[in-house]
């Protein structure tokens, strides 16, 4: 049985034509089930819950990598398997990772099942599935127990699990750079600022590591975005959770 998270965005003008074809596909290859729709409120677990009590083994988010995030983040430790139906052209870096095309061509992802067992990470016992995001602040970072990495002024942090992450060297840097995610450990992308004149501040060269389980502290309280979600936090302990998702992905996948 499957059972389908509909994003609110979905709910545009613009996106209808998109979503029939993708409904009548999923008919004609006999994978069609429950419609449910999602606002920014939705907490998805309990209706996640609700539905696998009811006999659903398949669970598909339809929206973009913010709802990717917001669903599997609450779901991860569900006992189903999750598809992804990515929609639209803007907000969608994951679905390339999972080796899914856009719109109405991932239904045929979606009907061949090809399963694959995929990490997840833990932040302070929560789980998170696609980016964490520490925008930068003055932070030390300690690594798998072993080593500490600290920056004169501010440190930007950015661990990358399902989401790649998009980066250039300054706002006159016309390469787009991208951490790609690798199985088996996290990655964490570290980039350190310092003091440009009085007018704000300049990135340093960045490091990549990849990590089992990391730290990371700050002076004082610092904005922190995790699956579409933005926090205040003094401290962060993050690791790969034990348990996997069980996730539908393409042959052209990245891992």
């Amino acid at each position: 049985m499957y059972v389908y998270l509909y994003d609110s965005f979905l709910e545009q003008r613009k996106y209808n034509g998109i979503v029939k074809t993708i409904e009548n596909r999923l008919t004609d290859y006999g994978i069609s089930g429950k419609i449910l729709r999602l606002n920014n409120f939705t907490d998805a677990k309990p209706i996640i819950d609700d539905e696998i009590k009811r006999g659903a083994t398949n669970i598909v988010i339809v929206g973009n990598d913010k709802t990717f995030g917001l669903v599997l983040s609450r779901g991860a430790g569900s006992n189903c398997v999750f598809g992804f139906l990515p929609i639209g052209v803007e907000n969608n870096t994951v679905a390339p990772v999972l080796g899914i095309p856009l719109n109405e061509d991932s239904v045929e992802v979606l009907a061949k099942r090809r399963k694959e067992k995929l990490d997840i990470g833990l932040v302070n016992n929560r789980f998170f599935v696609s980016q964490l995001h520490v925008l930068p602040s003055k932070v030390q970072v300690i690594y798998d127990r072993k080593f500490k990495v600290t920056a004169a002024d501010k440190m930007e942090v950015v661990v990358c699990n399902f989401q790649p992450f998009y980066w250039k060297k300054d706002k006159k840097d016309k390469e787009v750079r991208v951490v790609h995610p690798q199985d088996g450990k996290l990655e964490a992308f570290l980039r350190p600022l310092t003091k440009s004149g009085f007018f704000g501040y300049k990135y340093e060269e960045p490091s990549i590591f990849p990590f089992e389980e990391m730290e990371i502290i700050g002076e004082s309280a610092f904005l922190v975005e995790t699956d579409g979600r933005q926090t205040k936090e003094i401290n962060l302990k993050l690791k790969l959770a034990k348990n996997k998702i069980e996730m539908i992905v393409g042959k052209n996948r990245m891992f």
